[in-house]
């Protein structure tokens, strides 16, 4: 990330953040920005070689609401644990490497590093596994070497994932950060960078902020997902730079259960597949807060995708100041995500308000199962560029038809409405 792009877009968060309103959001917790714990329990010295030994012993002997301290230089590990209460806190000028060898993250079968059906076959590098409390804070880096060598062979875990692909197989490679099980759990200030697979994966989690974060890695890098919020409730993701090879942001709901009262707010997004809902929905989402968002340059903007396979009830999601440029599907509201899905599992997306929403072209697609099932969609001061263009497919769109640009299939033109080049400077901004 080139230090004027993060400048920017930084300074387009404080604005928002100066002149806005606070948000009614979907978070039923108070936030506030996190503040870095007054004990540091132990300060390990990076040895130049594998420090996994003795950054675990650090974390394992550190009390509950102490910090185990990561000063300047490189931390060379494999799998860390980490315990309830305790935050990691990498600090300014330190950077926490994810050793590129696939035993080290092997779960006993010998599948991490390996194509196969399935791919669950690695440890992630950080774990949070029933735990209560903690975190990760600090001002340095966690990289995860998504293009390293790994083993010492001829190829990364991100030509993995790309053989995977072509194979039609899922590679088995290490998440970066997994948080599963865990309660009040809080990342503050810190950059995750080049994942070997998702960057944060939540499972059933009640309460979890995320303050402030960088996260990158290239833009052709599979699977490198920034924040997946997976069966989880009462979270909040603010004041973050996101780019990656795959979603942003994306919220599920599988089979392990419901995700709710979430709040993704003041955040700018880069290169990645936008800010998406899905694609597993069948145990629900609901209660969802996007607000003071910029997403420039992904594939898609605002998503919500499923099918007959994973589909199940959307509701209550909420697009507020949203500005949306270089997007080839600015808004993607798909129940046909794959349209050879089979099965009984019905997606339903209901009230979806868009509320000052503006971008420039692209196209901006709501399709719904069938008439039976149509999308319910809210539209008020949603404006795009004069190329954009609708495609509506069982889609129930109520709005002032004077408020929306380009005009809805089969509506009048309004001769003196103005489309939007995209948004300006001011809009995107916060300066409202």
């Amino acid at each position: 990330m080139t230090k004027r792009f993060r400048n920017w877009a930084l300074l387009s968060i404080l604005a928002s953040m100066l002149v806005c309103p606070a948000a009614k959001a979907q978070d039923r917790r108070t936030i506030v920005e996190p503040v870095a714990p007054d004990t540091v329990c132990d300060r390990p010295v990076p040895s130049g070689k594998n420090d996994t030994v003795s950054l675990q012993d650090a974390i394992e002997h550190c009390p509950a609401g102490a910090a185990v301290y990561l000063g300047r230089g490189e931390f060379h590990s494999g799998p860390l644990e980490m315990k309830s209460g305790v935050i990691l806190w990498v600090g300014r000028g330190a950077t926490l490497i994810a050793i590129p060898e696939p035993a080290a993250y092997d779960k006993g079968l010998g599948q991490c590093g390996r194509i196969a059906e399935k791919g669950d076959g690695c440890r992630p590098f950080i774990s949070f596994s029933k735990t209560r409390g903690g975190g990760i804070y600090g001002e340095g880096i966690i990289d995860g070497q998504g293009g390293a060598m790994i083993g010492g062979g001829a190829e990364t875990w991100w030509q993995l994932a790309r053989r995977a692909q072509v194979q039609g197989g899922n590679q088995n490679a290490p998440r970066l950060i997994q948080i599963d099980h865990a309660q009040d759990i809080t990342f503050s200030g810190v950059t995750l960078r080049n994942a070997a697979n998702f960057h944060v994966a939540m499972n059933r989690v009640e309460g979890a902020t995320f303050w402030g974060l960088t996260i990158d890695s290239p833009a052709d890098a599979r699977n490198t997902d920034g924040i997946d919020v997976g069966a989880s409730q009462d979270v909040t993701i603010t004041h973050s730079l996101i780019r990656t090879g795959d979603d942003n942001v994306a919220i599920k709901a599988g089979d392990n259960g419901s995700s709710s009262h979430i709040s993704i707010i003041d955040n700018y997004f880069g290169w990645g597949h936008g800010m998406s809902i899905g694609s597993e929905v069948n145990s629900g989402a609901r209660d969802i807060l996007v607000r003071n968002l910029t997403l420039d340059g992904t594939t898609s903007g605002l998503r919500i995708k499923s099918d007959v396979s994973r589909g199940g009830l959307v509701e209550s999601v909420t697009y507020e100041y949203v500005c949306l440029r270089g997007n080839r599907w600015p808004l993607a509201f798909d129940t046909k995500y794959d349209p050879r899905a089979q099965g009984t599992r019905i997606p339903v997306y209901r009230q979806i308000v868009l509320r000052h929403v503006h971008g420039d072209t692209g196209v901006l697609l709501m399709r719904g199962v069938d008439e039976r099932h149509a999308l319910d969609v809210t539209l008020e001061d949603v404006r795009f560029a004069n190329s954009a263009t609708w495609q509506l497919e069982h889609a129930k769109v109520t709005a002032n038809h004077s408020d929306v640009w380009p005009p809805l299939p089969g509506r009048a033109t309004q001769p003196l409405l103005r489309g939007s080049e995209g948004c300006s400077r001011a809009f995107r901004d916060g300066n409202r």
